[in-house]
């Protein structure tokens, strides 16, 4: 008998030991979460008073839509890959003017750089301003102050990226160990120096990656902002659909998905050599 209960002490021993994991706060958390967003959804759709049978009676045309836009007419293709170029360059060159601005105003915004905490939340604040603004609407703003045409387009973007860019660079700057800092500023260095020399190397693989994304991000959005009249094969694309000219349509769609895809791939193979 005294074997048997040796045996069944020795076992539990044996047995892993479950270790209680309290979380209060976040199992509430999250089904009040997920309740409001059910709720919003909700009532959204109410609110909307969307036409259900229409939309399920225009489904065919979904298909039709897909199909017409397959027949590509390559008949204005100079004046697709004219506003695809000019699009490309839109993307590209709002994306370097903001990654400079980026990193200078990024730089005040870290808290590790100067360490002067009310310069940083100012920063901070200010850009989180601009950054609520779509990028639509910095558009329009400064189509009325410049006028149509790419101009505008690349204003308007430089607004938004660069108050992305801010965010995401302070970030990055403020990811930097303590340590490293504090080492270099005990030899005397300066903060700026500290900055060029330590924190913007450090985090040079970061902010490669953030451009990646975010010259994506630019690329779809000039596409979009030049139906409004930003320049860019955005234009192309939505005079083409209001002519029913699918043909052209289909063209210049196509060659947008295989230039964001091929951005995207080469931001991979940069990525992967600065890591």
């Amino acid at each position: 008998m005294s074997e048997i209960v040796m045996n069944d002490v020795f076992a539990k021993q044996q047995r892993p030991q479950k270790i209680p994991v309290k979380c209060k706060d976040r199992n509430k958390a999250i089904p009040v979460f997920l309740w409001s967003v059910l709720f919003l959804a909700l009532a959204s759709l109410f609110y909307l008073d969307i036409n259900w049978p229409k939309i399920f009676s225009r489904i065919p045309d979904i298909g039709t839509i897909f199909w017409n836009l397959g027949h590509y007419d390559f008949s204005k293709i100079d004046l697709i890959l004219t506003s695809l170029l000019d699009t490309i360059c839109i993307a590209v060159l709002s994306l370097l003017y903001s990654m400079v601005l980026g990193i200078f105003f990024g730089m005040f915004a870290a808290r590790n750089v100067f360490k002067i905490n009310a310069l940083s939340v100012f920063v901070q604040s200010f850009f989180s301003f601009l950054r609520a603004v779509p990028t639509p609407i910095w558009v329009l703003l400064m189509l009325v102050c410049l006028g149509m045409g790419p101009e505008a387009g690349v204003a308007g973007l430089c607004v938004h990226t660069t108050a992305f860019f801010t965010k995401s660079f302070a970030q990055s700057f403020e990811s930097i160990p303590e340590e490293t800092l504090e080492a270099l500023e005990a030899t005397g260095t300066t903060r700026v120096n500290v900055f060029f020399n330590a924190v913007l190397p450090a985090a040079l693989s970061q902010i490669v990656a953030w451009c990646g994304m975010r010259l994506e991000v630019n690329f779809s959005e000039c596409t979009i902002l030049g139906m409004v009249g930003a320049g860019g094969v955005g234009f192309v694309i939505s005079t083409s659909l209001q002519g029913y000219d699918y043909g052209t349509a289909g063209v210049a769609i196509t060659l947008v998905f295989i230039v964001a895809y091929c951005i995207e791939r080469m931001f991979v193979r940069i990525k992967k050599k600065f890591n």
